[in-house]
């Protein structure tokens, strides 16, 4: 008697809690319908969620779905209501009304015109237009910008909401203002003996400037441009009540160079293999003050001996203007020796750019016991003006500088016998790396010398071919009072430390003073190795003129180094 109800009783609870248990974790689904059919279409483009674990998130998405149609530019739309359909699905139905597209919003005298421009294209005297869609994303660039004009704690606000016409509605804009920040101190973390004129004179930065953090980040990155330090990451500021705190983070790179190389080749008249080289040590900002100094001797096969030195002082007493210094000797075997000196201001325009006005003396004087008409003792006096725009890829250790572009002209005249002549200089020195992608680049440079002048010495005319100038030749073999040198090398990248090159060069030069002129050409091979110790290079090339065939035995061999430190 007592068995069967016990039974029927637990069947009935093991029922009830499978049934209270799917009840529970049924899903709920969630319709929403527009006015029309069109309406509903506008609902569904913006892919509302649909299924919902209970009826707070259903609830809260038909809320957000009201305020996707209000940002869409449906401001009048309305939530009719929110029906159950059966046990587990609803439906929400919404009246979208009207659809505004354009916004006009009119603006008080304080907001700068130009500002606006950058969020809409119809800016008017009083007002701007933008899409009603768009328009929380105009306010926010909008505040944003005005942060950067020196006021980042303020912000925008519409009031006066009308409605214009059908597709148009009407908004005054409202700005609450703070005082404009001004940066009141620069500290300069990492590299404390960064030189301060460059903060002022080449970032570009000072104390009472305007606070503006976007141009403040992109000054910075004009680091990339400096040879002696760089960026360790994007500034910081400190805003207290009464001071704004600019933090400017940089370290200091190596920037000292010595470069140098050996080279030989076969003499073409004494058939014997003769040995050439330069040392080339140039010293950046040792003493902090953005300073540099290179000191230049180079040795050739033609008994020919340079020496140069130059140094350079940027941002002279705080301002813009640098002076350069410079002295060169050079020595003909015992033909002659001339000496230039030469003085220099330069203008910093931007870390890219620079011009520069000077002037240069050389005094030259024949050492031959017996006088040669085309060689003679003269003076010379010239100013020149020079422009100078280096572009550089420091992500680059191969090739650092990806262009530069270095014109000097120069007037003035020269002296010998008494006899006082006008003269005229142009000398031009160009590159440029054109990047095909990761591994392969052209490299393309353009040299070239003018001197014009009634009549020419020896000693005077300008000097050409080598290494650093049409390869395949001996180097500064070559005379001409014109000459132009393009220099192209294919470079393949094997490693971020190794690449290989083509070598393919052209020259045209004229020699007035002995009736020549003539085409040069020069072809070989290279690479170039970054080690420990600095770059290795290594070119062997072959020159000849438009008239005579290659011959191995006028092939040339240079080997360099340039070690950073």
């Amino acid at each position: 008697m007592l068995y069967m109800p016990l039974k029927i009783f637990l069947f009935l609870i093991g029922f009830w809690l499978l049934s209270t248990s799917q009840l529970y974790s049924q899903s709920l689904s969630l319709s929403a319908k527009g006015k029309t059919e069109n309406e509903t279409k506008i609902i569904d483009s913006l892919y509302y969620i649909k299924n919902f674990e209970d009826f707070a998130s259903l609830e809260k998405e038909v809320i957000d779905i009201k305020e996707k149609l209000l940002k869409l530019g449906y401001i009048e739309s309305e939530l009719l209501s929110i029906k159950k359909k059966n046990d587990s699905s609803y439906i929400a139905s919404y009246h979208l009304n009207h659809y505004y597209k354009t916004i006009k919003i009119y603006f008080g005298p304080s907001i700068n015109r130009n500002i606006l421009k950058l969020v809409s294209n119809t800016v008017k005297e009083n007002y701007f237009e933008t899409d009603f869609n768009t328009l929380e994303k105009t306010l926010q660039l909008l505040n944003s910008e005005i942060s950067n004009q020196g006021d980042p704690f303020s912000t925008l606000q519409l009031s006066n909401i009308k409605k214009e016409n059908e597709g148009t509605l009407y908004a005054e804009l409202q700005i609450t203002e703070q005082p404009q920040r001004t940066i009141d101190t620069i500290i300069i973390k990492g590299y404390d003996k960064f030189p301060k004129s460059y903060v002022k004179r080449y970032l570009k930065i000072r104390n009472k400037q305007l606070f503006n953090l976007k141009t403040i980040k992109e000054k910075m990155s004009d680091l990339e441009d400096l040879q002696f330090a760089s960026q360790i990451k994007e500034p910081e500021v400190l805003f207290t009540k009464d001071s704004t705190l600019l933090y400017i983070y940089v370290e200091k790179t190596k920037s000292n160079a010595f470069d140098g190389f050996l080279g030989f080749g076969t003499n073409t008249e004494t058939n014997k293999i003769e040995f050439d080289g330069y040392l080339n040590l140039n010293l950046v900002n040792n003493l902090n003050y953005g300073e540099s100094f290179r000191l230049l001797y180079k040795s050739d096969e033609s008994q020919q001996k340079t020496f140069d030195v130059k140094a350079k002082l940027p941002y002279l007493l705080g301002s813009p203007i640098g002076v350069e210094l410079s002295l060169n000797i050079f020595k003909k075997d015992s033909s002659f020796v001339t000496v230039s000196q030469s003085g220099k201001l330069d203008y910093i325009i931007s870390p890219k750019n620079s011009v520069s006005a000077g002037i240069l003396s050389t005094t030259s004087t024949n050492l031959l016991d017996n006088n040669i008409l085309s060689i003679n003792d003269y003076k010379s006096s010239f100013y020149t003006l020079n422009y100078l725009h280096i572009k550089r890829q420091r992500y680059n250790l191969l090739f650092p500088i990806n262009f530069q572009f270095d014109i000097t002209t120069g007037f003035g005249n020269r002296t010998f016998d008494d006899i006082k002549e006008s003269q005229n200089s142009l000398a031009i020195n160009s590159f440029k790396i054109f990047n095909l992608n990761d591994s392969n680049s052209i490299f393309t440079q353009i040299t070239s010398g003018y001197l014009k002048s009634d009549t020419y010495l020896e000693n005077e005319l300008l000097r050409f071919g080598g290494i650093n100038s049409i390869r395949g030749f001996e180097e500064n073999s070559l005379t001409a009072n014109l000459f132009g040198v393009i220099n192209t090398e294919y470079r393949y990248k094997v490693s971020n430390n190794l690449y290989i090159h083509s070598v393919i060069d052209a020259a045209y030069y004229e020699n007035e003073l002995f009736d020549k002129k003539g085409k040069l050409f020069g072809f070989g091979f290279g690479f170039g190795l970054l080690t420990k110790a600095g770059l290795f290079k290594l070119n062997y090339s072959s020159g000849k003129t438009e008239n005579q065939s290659f011959k191995i035995s006028d092939s040339k061999i240079h080997i360099s180094l340039i070690a950073k430190f």
